[in-house]
Parts: structure tokens; C-alpha cells; sequence
């Protein structure tokens, strides 16, 4: 097996063998640069980065052992091999010396051409197979860092971004990518340069169903293939490619879109690198599937909450009324948090509640005792019974839940409110300017027995209700109270219009990472 040829530095102060040892590489093929002592031996290291060095050990100013010994102790050129050579340190002991020192090779004169070429084409070896494997764990590295980021990226953009700049950077050549967004429509990434940034661009309609009817056709999998610029030219008109493309097509299932992923084709790929594109490919594919099946499934989650909510609010003359329920960002699941608005005659039920856990069995419960509530209010309306009721229907059916609920029962004419709260945030009463809580009332429903009391408050003319669940003021470095506090100074500027109040509360908090409902309601009479 014939090495390919290096550039390679010969260190000698004698120019008879500097001539000798160099006409014997050139004539294998190698380039040869060449250094009289120590010192020029180590700036030229440093400067050309050699494939290998020709090392004498006595030089004139500092011995060759200790050059090679510095050579060696440089990260950037520690793995240059070294092969010294000596015509007087010649013993046994001289060279294990030399080996022990860093030495890859010493060879002892006068030294046959056969032998001496034969030995730097070993040490080439050597060095160029640890540079590919270098390289290569590199690149694994930089790799298994894309994959995590493609993984963990939340929108469809920044997806084909980190895929495109990480192709980019591990291959370093121009990258870029088509897949089918969450709306629909085919996107694509480029890479501006060689590791550098990327920006979106638009891309036909067809573009991607051209590609993969080429490749993959119909099946799943991942497939390699090459273009020429005039052929890609076909399917991107705008492209600014130089010589074509190798890509990969991926696909993790038949019915589902495909994903591309390429680089320009201005050097060939080598065997590594296409694994490498390929494996890029493929996690690309399976991130595109993740996130777009998490968006589907966020958007039943919503929809199956929002349909366990009222459809309908019963107009209540004298009463204003405005509810809010706003699903967690980043939850898919959904949860417990509930509100509830019936017309008693002339008076108005108003309930909230929170049921413990993000599952479907959480938001099942919470239906459930939406359900409760609506049928047993038909014949109890004392607010301290129809708490108790629904504390038994929870221990007797779920006994493993436990949930919040406070109750309001309004009579809008006089202003008389009645209040059963279960463990939860208790309301606050807004008069005149002024905002404070409402007492803390009794156990949360599902933990134990209880009884529980009725509160009865007034609410006067143009007087408020705020009620929420804490999904809402919920942070993990700020403490309850001074969230509760944030909330009481808000609810004092309650707007005229409370749709806009309620806006302006939830923006305050920001999003949120558990479900948030809020009910606000204010006299007008």
C-alpha cells in the first residue's frame, strides 16, 4: 500500500545530508522543506504544519531530542510523527532514549533508501489515519449537538435553521434544505456560506414532490443523490448553487412529506460524510414528524378542553361578565382548570375550580364535576351542601384526585353574593378603588369529610369579583404572596371594560407553563 504523498521537513545542519534525504522523498514523491537547527525547525512546524519532520538528533544549537520533545508538547502539532536520525547516537540506549522522548521512529545510519522511505510512508499513515479519526470524532461530536438542537427546537423554523448551519458547519461547504411546513407550504433553508448563517427562502409548490418522486417515489426511508446545477436549476429556479448538489431525501413514513437535506457539490462527499448527511437527514425528518405531530396533538388537546367549557354564558341584565381560559404554552396535555355560569332564577351561579395533574383523566374529572355541579344545583342550592356533595362524588369516584373550587351565588338586584371556597384562591372584592381577598375558606373536595361554610358579602353598584385559578400567578422563583400582591394592585384599576382588563392581567404574567382560567364579573347597577 502506497501512502500519498506529504510535504515533509528535513532537519540537519549538514547540507550533504539535508541534499540526501531530500532527493530520496522528492523522488518518492513527497515536497520537502528544509531547516538547519532547532529553532527554524520549530517555527517551520508551527508555520507549514509539515505531514512529518526528519529529525537529526545533534543540531547546533538545541539537540533534536528536545526539539522533538516541544514538537510534541504543542497541542497543534503533537501529532506530527517525528523520525530522528543520528549518525553518532547510536546505541541501544540512545534510542530508546529518543523514543522515550516523543520519537515515532529513530533510525540509525547509514540508512538504506528502500528502509527510510518505507518508514515515512508508516509514519504517514499513522498520522493521517489518527487525522481522520480526529476529524471524524469531531464531527460525530458536532453532530450528536445538532441532532439535540434539531430535537429540541419548539418552532418549524428554527428547526430547518439548526439542521441547515449544522450541515453547514460539520461539512463545511454551502447546506440547505426543503420540508413541508406546519401550514402546509414548502419551505427552504440555505446556508449563506460555508459555516456560517442561513436565511429562509420560498420554494415551488412542487419542488419537494419533484425530488421525491425521483428518489424515494412513494416508500419510506432515506435515500442519497446527486444534481447537477442546470438539472436542480429545474426544480429551484433561484438557486445560487456553483456545481450541483449531493443531498438526501428522508422520509419516516409513506403517507407522511419528506424532508431534503444537501450541500454543494463543489468537492465530492467522502464515504463519513455522506453517513454523516445522511444521519443528519434522517433526524431532521424525525424532528419535522415530532413537531408537527406536537402541534396536531396541542391542537386536539385545546380543543377537547375548550369543549368540556361552557359554549354558552347566559346574558345577565346588571351583571358584567368576562372569562378567560388560556392553555399552557408548552403542555400538550390537557388540564383541569375549569369555570362555570348558570342562571338560578335571579340569581347567578359562578364557579371556578382547578382539578390537580395535567392528563386527559384531570380534564375527564374536571367534566365530570362540571357535570355534578350542573345536576345537583337543581335541587340544592345551598352553597355549603352542593360543596359537600361534590366532595363526595370526587372521594367516591376518583379517590385518588383531589380539586379547588369556589362557588359564588349572586343575587344581581340586591348585590348579595355568596361564597363557598374549597381550597381555593379565594375572590377578590373590588369597591370603591380598593381591592382586597376574601377570606381562605375550607378543605380542598376529594381529601377528606368536611363541612363546609357560607360567606355572605354585599357588592355595591359598579362593585367587582375577580376569581382565577393559580396557573396564573404560578412561578417557580417568585413567591405566592408576592404574586397574589401583583394581582390585588392590578385588580384596583379594574378597566371599563373588562374583556380589556382581562387581557391586560393575563399579558401582565406573560406565558404561562400550567392552564389559566379567570373569571371577572362586575355590577352595573
Amino acid at each position: 500500500m502506497t501512502e500519498k504523498p506529504g510535504t515533509i521537513l528535513v532537519v540537519d545542519d549538514t547540507p550533504t545530508k539535508r541534499y540526501i534525504l531530500g532527493s530520496w522523498l522528492r523522488r518518492a514523491g513527497h515536497d520537502v522543506v528544509e531547516a538547519t537547527c532547532g529553532e527554524e525547525a520549530l517555527r517551520l512546524v508551527r508555520a507549514i504544519s509539515p505531514d512529518s519532520v526528519i529529525l537529526d538528533v545533534r543540531l547546533p544549537d538545541i539537540d533534536g531530542y528536545e526539539v522533538c520533545e516541544r514538537i510534541k508538547a504543542d497541542p497543534l502539532t503533537t501529532a506530527i510523527p517525528v523520525i530522528q536520525i543520528s549518525a553518532h547516537a547510536i546505541a541501544v540506549t540512545d534510542r530508546a532514549h529518543g523514543l522515550y522522548r516523543g520519537a515515532d521512529a529513530y533510525m540509525a545510519e547509514p540508512i538504506e533508501p528502500e528502509e527510510f522511505i518505507a518508514t515515512v510512508q508508516a509514519a504517514l499513515r499513522y498520522y493521517r489515519a489518527r487525522q481522520r479519526a480526529e476529524r471524524m470524532a469531531k464531527r460525530l461530536s458536532e453532530l450528536t449537538n445538532v441532532t439535540l438542537q434539531m430535537s429540541a427546537s419548539t418552532t418549524f423554523d428554527k428547526l430547518l435553521r439548526v439542521a441547515v448551519e449544522g450541515a453547514s458547519q460539520i461539512l463545511d461547504r454551502r447546506a440547505g434544505a426543503l420540508a413541508v411546513a406546519l401550514d402546509g407550504r414548502v419551505r427552504r433553508y440555505a446556508a449563506i456560506e460555508p459555516g456560517g448563517m442561513s436565511r429562509g427562502l420560498g420554494a415551488p409548490d412542487d419542488s419537494l414532490d419533484k425530488v421525491t418522486a425521483a428518489t424515494l417515489g412513494t416508500s419510506a426511508g432515506t435515500a442519497e443523490f446527486t444534481m447537477a446545477r442546470d438539472e436542480w436549476l429545474g426544480i429551484i429556479p433561484d438557486t445560487d448553487v456553483v456545481s450541483g448538489i449531493t443531498a438526501v431525501v428522508s422520509r419516516t413514513r409513506s403517507e407522511r412529506p419528506a424532508v431534503v437535506l444537501g450541500v454543494d457539490r463543489s468537492e465530492a462527499l467522502d464515504s463519513d460524510e455522506l453517513d454523516i448527511l445522511k444521519q443528519l437527514g434522517q433526524a431532521l425528518a424525525l424532528a419535522v414528524d415530532a413537531l408537527r405531530a406536537y402541534a396536531e396533538e396541542h391542537m386536539i388537546a385545546l380543543t377537547l378542553q375548550r369543549s368540556f367549557l361552557p359554549s354558552h354564558i347566559p346574558p345577565t341584565p346588571g351583571l358584567e361578565l368576562a372569562l378567560r381560559y388560556e392553555p399552557a404554552t408548552d403542555n400538550v396535555e390537557v388540564g383541569g382548570d375549569f369555570y362555570e355560569v348558570m342562571r338560578l332564577g335571579d340569581r347567578l351561579l359562578v364557579g371556578i375550580g382547578d382539578v390537580q395533574g395535567h392528563s386527559l383523566h384531570a380534564a375527564t374529572v374536571m367534566a365530570e364535576l362540571r357535570h355534578a355541579l350542573r345536576a345537583l344545583v337543581v335541587e340544592e342550592q345551598d352553597l355549603g351542601r352542593l360543596m359537600g356533595r361534590l366532595n363526595d362524588v370526587l372521594r367516591r369516584y376518583h379517590p385518588s384526585m383531589t380539586a379547588t373550587v369556589c362557588l359564588l351565588l349572586i343575587d344581581v338586584a340586591s348585590g348579595v353574593v355568596e361564597v363557598a371556597n374549597a381550597g381555593h384562591i379565594p375572590p377578590i372584592i373590588v369597591a370603591d378603588g380598593k381591592a382586597h381577598y376574601h377570606d381562605w375558606g375550607n378543605l380542598l373536595i376529594g381529601a377528606a369529610p368536611e363541612e363546609y361554610r357560607v360567606d355572605r358579602l354585599r357588592l355595591p353598584g359598579n362593585g367587582a369579583l375577580l376569581m382565577f385559578t393559580d396557573g396564573l400567578i404560578e412561578d417557580r422563583d417568585v413567591p405566592l404572596d408576592q404574586s397574589l400582591e401583583v394581582v390585588r394592585r392590578i385588580a384596583e384599576s379594574f378597566d371599563r371594560d373588562l374583556e380589556v382588563f382581562c387581557d391586560r392581567l393575563i399579558a401582565h404574567f406573560g406565558a404561562r407553563e400550567d392552564d389559566v382560567a379567570v373569571v371577572a364579573l362586575r355590577r352595573t347597577g
